[in-house]
């Protein structure tokens, strides 16, 4: 009888061991099931933490702004056409940068692509995106706006006389591709003056109301016809452009007595003028008393 009483406790001790293992085993998945658990709930959090930089990035550089780089001195026919808008934003940054003139190597590179650019956009193909927009604008400041070395010449005139010969920029060649393409830039039909006003801004107009200056006669022309140009597009710019015009004049008249784009300037406030409507605005008004 004690035999078999005695027989039995083992097995309930064993049995116990199990229940006792199975307990531990229940709390060891428990455990694991609980870290992983941990584990997804942490991946959970860090994914949707991901997922919101990704939205603030793309409401900060949207898709639209975005361009894929793309090897600037490739050819336009050497790319395909999804690529092409790529790969004039990216010829138009490479022009950004400001060569030596002594450096005839990049100079003829760069004045290349500033031709096929032109021509990329004279074809009509080009897109301007705000991508596109502030890349012009962003070459055209780096290229044209510029100190004038201090005059040379008598000061007794208000511009050329006719014994003075004109000054021509040794750089010409390369300042008239980059007129060339802020002309068409601003001609095109396709640029949305709402975004383009954003980097063709107060600050732009002035600094080329600057080169008005410029000793050379061609580039006063290139000037005379893109300001044009820039005041019919950009009708929120019309009424600073006339306040801004009319200081260039006050200082001509009252301080500097010299300024070699003054009859350029003339020839912008006549056609301003030839294209007020009647009844006058009362700024207009105010325009011509100030005249």
């Amino acid at each position: 009888m004690l035999k078999q009483i005695l027989s039995k406790l083992p097995k309930k001790l064993q049995k116990s061991e199990t229940v006792d293992s199975a307990t531990n085993e229940s709390g060891n998945n428990t455990s694991r099931l609980g870290h992983v658990f941990q584990c997804t709930n942490v991946g959970s959090a860090f994914s949707s933490k991901l997922n919101v930089v990704k939205r603030v990035s793309s409401a900060v550089f949207p898709a639209s702004i975005a361009a894929e780089a793309v090897d600037p001195h490739l050819s336009f026919k050497d790319v395909p056409n999804p690529q092409k808008q790529n790969l004039f934003v990216s010829k138009l940054n490479y022009c950004c940068e400001v060569f030596d003139l002594n450096d005839m190597e990049k100079q003829d590179l760069k004045r290349q692509m500033l031709i096929d650019v032109v021509d990329f956009v004279t074809s009509g193909s080009a897109k301007f995106t705000e991508t596109a927009i502030s890349s012009v604008c962003k070459l055209c400041a780096a290229n044209l706006f510029r100190v004038f070395p201090p005059k040379s010449r008598s000061t007794s005139t208000g511009g050329e006389t006719e014994d003075e010969e004109p000054i021509f920029d040794p750089a010409w060649s390369h300042l008239q591709n980059v007129y060339d393409l802020l002309l068409h830039f601003v001609s095109s039909n396709s640029l949305d003056a709402k975004v383009a006003k954003k980097y063709l801004d107060h600050s732009f107009i002035l600094r080329l109301l600057d080169l008005f200056d410029s000793d050379d006669p061609r580039e006063r022309d290139c000037l005379k016809t893109i300001l044009h140009r820039v005041y019919g597009k950009f009708m929120i710019h019309r009424p600073f452009i006339r306040k801004a015009i009319s200081n260039v004049m006050y200082r001509f008249v009252f301080e500097t007595e010299r300024h070699n784009g003054i009859a350029e300037l003339l020839e912008i406030f006549g056609s301003v003028i030839t294209g007020f409507a009647l009844p006058l605005k009362e700024e207009h008004k105010t325009f011509y008393g100030e005249c």
